[in-house]
């Protein structure tokens, strides 16, 4: 169980809810608005280790020089994983031309130290052989999740087959794999039996499943509860 927070008290509150990995994010600056460097380095101070942590790189077209020096950022902070997402050209617009998008992970450097997640976009067409392409730049791992946050959740944008196969390419390339996107409880039966390593969670965790909201503990207690109830199903 991935869970976003903002804050250091949203970092108490999910690492006492048991989670399995912590992302910093700003769930007020779109999919993967990025923190400051501060609140990161605060956050995997208190964290000091009990627990993974990740951190997104920020909403980045694909330009190699920008998009290194924001992970070479995030690195800095001690992080597990930096995430960086793979948004094509005029995306906010209706641009779906992943042809810059392979020329930045091709020209993208490793971290020293530091695990990269590549994040594809459910609802931006991403090209089925994407994750050849990210497993070729030398990713650890590569998950999906919606970028338009309209009120859609991964399962209403993307296929079960669609998902199935993501998965598929996912461990034929070595890749840790990863769904997130809007996910409710009632969605984790059917993403739990695809066997991804992890779910990732924001707006089901907050108050009104509202994900600019502050997260809500009971809401965190209950989607863990429901996931370890699918897991258990699932064996």
């Amino acid at each position: 169980m991935l869970a976003s927070v903002r804050d250091l008290d949203e970092a108490r509150l999910v690492l006492d809810g048991g989670v399995d990995l912590i992302d910093l994010k700003q769930p007020a600056d779109g999919a993967l608005g990025a923190l400051p460097a501060s609140v990161i380095e605060e956050v995997v101070a208190f964290v000091a280790g009990r627990t993974l942590t990740s951190a997104t790189a920020g909403n980045i077209e694909p330009d190699a020089e920008r998009v290194q020096r924001a992970m070479d950022g995030i690195a800095a902070t001690g992080v597990d994983f930096v995430k960086a997402g793979l948004f094509p050209y005029g995306w906010t617009q209706g641009g779906r031309d992943y042809g810059a998008v392979r020329t930045c992970l091709a020209g993208l450097q490793p971290l020293a130290g530091t695990r990269r997640i590549a994040v594809l976009f459910a609802d931006l067409a991403p090209p089925a052989d994407l994750v050849e392409a990210v497993a070729a730049a030398g990713f650890d791992g590569v998950m999906v999740d919606t970028a338009l946050k309209a009120g859609l959740s991964l399962p209403d944008v993307a296929t079960a087959s669609w998902l199935t196969a993501f998965v598929g390419h996912a461990r034929g390339h070595g890749l840790l794999c990863g769904l997130a996107g809007s996910l409710r409880i009632g969605h984790l039966p059917g993403l739990v039996e695809l066997h991804p390593d992890y779910l990732g969670f924001r707006g089901a965790l907050c108050a009104g499943h509202v994900r600019a909201q502050a997260l809500d503990g009971a809401a965190v207690a209950r989607v863990r509860a429901a996931l370890r109830t699918a897991q258990h199903a699932a064996t």
